[in-house]
């Protein structure tokens, strides 16, 4: 492809899941050869569906989408299909070639160098931690060596190290790149532009700048047109009632009148359609169950170094209002440590009987995708209540339509949203969350945290989002990196 050439042109685009729903509607946009691209919008709003209708997974309703002849494409997807957890790593990876590479492992070993994991490759996929899966997912993209790199928050589960090598590979890498996420620094550190997708009109806008500056540009974009819209509302208003006034007056009185309606209806069409920009959550508090006696008991953790599992004696306890950190690179065992903990298979974990839990699972896999987000919310009330259910379900951005939706269906943001919205109903004792700003639009983070801050039972944090842990009270901090011998 020659230096300049558009990679990929979107061209009066229609596509929707339903008629009553439009994702996309006649829009239209480029991304130039070798560009670095943000992909913007609400939770919800398609941008994993625009990523769909680049690969060919989903076609348009109507336009056309246009790409280099024999232009190679490859997504980093968000979560590790389950298919594959039972695979190896060697396994995984010749998923990524149509033919068979006899130089697999070599091409294997220099990628996930460049995603810093150092692994057997005869690993299965599914003894790996959340922040590993997201390296090898990563890595199953680069290996391919695409003209056209599809991230989908690329930076969920990593931690700080993971992050650092991914922005230093993005920065080097000549070929074009379309991301999603709402990691600042991240994306700040590599794109160039942004592409804007409207929820509510199914356009999208293309913005040159890095996310920080788009972001502001389009908020005080929104406030200008407000403004201006405001203005003329009030003269319109201004013209009616002297309308009103000299319809009633003979002469030229009236043929001033008509002169005014002609004026309105101009001012009327020239009035600009105001970007209604991102919603953001209400402010909302997680009831707590009742509970005075210790809540968790952690006697033991086993800790991960040089791939090495070690069983470290502690003494922690949790009662209700005191809230655990759980910290430690990639693969050190945060993850285990929650899950294990919460099915009761860890001797040295133990959560005191009767307690009511609420578990956050980066992938969402405590979740029932067949169930529809109406019932999904409904099976934590104790008492089913119609008018509670649907009023805390609109409190996180849950219309009519999402709750008919099943839950496999809804975005992986919205899949983050019904969570919360699970726990405000169900009034836990403890709150387990591994990763809780995977998938979450930043704009709803700092609301979460003044959330989570005030819980008032006990709760474990597993979370690399640096600005959100210092926003949240913790009692306590168990480092794992501390924890055994190296």
């Amino acid at each position: 492809m020659a230096q300049g050439n558009t990679v990929i042109r979107f061209e009066n685009v229609s596509f929707g899941y339903d008629d009553d729903s439009p994702i996309l509607d006649e829009t239209s946009f480029s991304v130039p050869e070798n560009g670095k691209f943000t992909v913007m919008g609400q939770n919800g709003a398609g941008k994993s569906t625009i990523f769909k209708l680049i690969t060919g997974e989903l076609k348009p309703d109507e336009g056309k989408i246009h790409l280099p002849l024999n232009a190679t494409i490859a997504t980093a997807k968000q979560v590790m299909a389950r298919e594959y957890l039972t695979q190896t790593v060697s396994e995984f990876f010749a998923h990524a070639f149509a033919e068979k590479k006899y130089d697999l492992d070599r091409r294997i070993q220099n990628v996930l160098d460049t995603v810093n994991l150092s692994t057997s490759l005869e690993k299965k996929i599914g003894e790996f931690s959340g922040g590993q899966q997201a390296r090898l997912l990563l890595a199953y993209a680069l290996i391919q060596e695409p003209d056209i790199l599809l991230l989908d928050e690329p930076t969920n589960n990593l931690d700080r190290d993971g992050i650092d090598h991914l922005t230093a590979f993005l920065i080097m890498y000549d070929k074009t790149v379309l991301v999603i996420s709402h990691d600042a620094d991240f994306l700040n550190a590599f794109t160039e532009g942004v592409l804007h997708l409207d929820v509510f009109t199914g356009k999208v806008e293309k913005y040159d700048g890095n996310y920080t500056d788009v972001v502001e540009e389009i908020s005080v974009r929104v406030e200008r047109d407000r403004m201006n819209n405001a203005r003329m509302l009030k003269e319109i208003q201004d013209r009616k009632d002297k309308i009103n006034f000299f319809a009633h007056k003979g002469g030229k009185m009236r043929k001033l009148a008509s002169k005014l309606r002609d004026q309105v209806a101009d001012a009327e069409e020239n009035m600009v359609d105001v970007k209604r920009d991102d919603k953001t959550i209400k402010e909302f508090t997680i009831p707590a169950q009742l509970f005075t006696d210790v809540i968790v008991h952690l006697t033991s953790v086993k800790v991960i170094k040089n791939h090495q599992p070690q069983d470290v004696a502690l003494d922690l306890k949790l009662r209700k209002g005191q809230h655990l950190l759980v910290s430690g690179p990639n693969g050190i065992g945060k993850s285990t440590l929650l899950r294990t903990l919460f099915e009761g298979q860890d001797a040295g974990a133990k959560i005191t009987e009767g307690v009511q839990v609420g578990y956050y699972r980066q992938d969402f896999s405590g979740l029932d995708f067949e169930q529809t987000a109406y019932q999904s919310l409904e099976s934590v009330m104790g008492v089913p209540n119609n008018e509670t259910l649907r009023r805390t379900a609109a409190q996180f951005l849950l219309d009519s339509d999402a709750l008919r939706t099943k839950v496999g269906a809804l975005s992986e943001g919205q899949k983050g949203l019904l969570c919360f919205a699970r726990f405000v109903l169900q009034a836990p004792g403890l709150l387990i969350f591994d990763e809780p700003t995977n998938h979450i639009n930043f704009r709803h983070l700092p609301v979460i945290a003044e959330a989570l801050n005030t819980y008032e039972g006990a709760m474990i944090v597993v979370s690399h989002a640096e600005e959100f842990v210092k926003s949240i009270r913790f009692d306590q901090e168990l480092d794992l990196s501390t924890k055994g011998s190296s």
